[in-house]
């Protein structure tokens, strides 16, 4: 009989390790039926994401350690450990780790499917990420809104 659950331990789980975080996919889409996807994300101390949203949608982040500015809908906020960000469908933002430092948070996607955006970038090389058309397909398929670098902090001002 097949288990009817799952579970992973710590470092378990498909996982990927960019330049910038190392993500690991702990309950994905296929587990849920769709319903959501629930990822573990180890900020390294250059992480920062650029001003995007998604239509279809709504991203929930819990943060486990370190400290993260977010961007969202023009106001910044720092989050750190136990605190919650949930953002919504249509919502624009961004984020960074703050103070250069290492940071860890959980995040839900909800409906899932950020996992499958995740395991397309694994396979695409060099030459597919220049490829501006390659990427503008694969931001739609994965309703990823494309708006911009990383909005001014207040920190970096004067």
């Amino acid at each position: 009989m097949s288990k009817r659950y799952s579970i992973l331990g710590p470092g378990e789980g498909p996982n990927y390790d960019w330049e910038n975080d190392h993500t690991f996919v702990k309950v994905s889409g296929q587990d849920t039926d769709g319903a959501y996807t629930l990822m573990e994300d180890n900020l390294k101390a250059s992480f920062a994401l650029g001003l995007h949203r998604h239509d279809t949608h709504a991203e929930t982040f819990y943060f486990l350690e370190g400290e993260v500015d977010f961007y969202v809908d023009g106001d910044w906020h720092r989050c750190s450990k136990g605190t919650t960000m949930h953002v919504p469908p249509g919502i624009a933002h961004a984020c960074r780790v703050a103070g250069h430092a290492p940071a860890k948070m959980l995040m839900i996607f909800q409906p899932s499917g950020f996992d499958g955006f995740l395991a397309e970038l694994a396979k695409m090389s060099k030459a597919d990420f220049a490829d501006e058309a390659k990427m503008a397909d694969l931001n739609v398929r994965y309703d990823i809104v494309p708006m911009g670098p990383v909005p001014s902090h207040p920190d970096d001002e004067g």
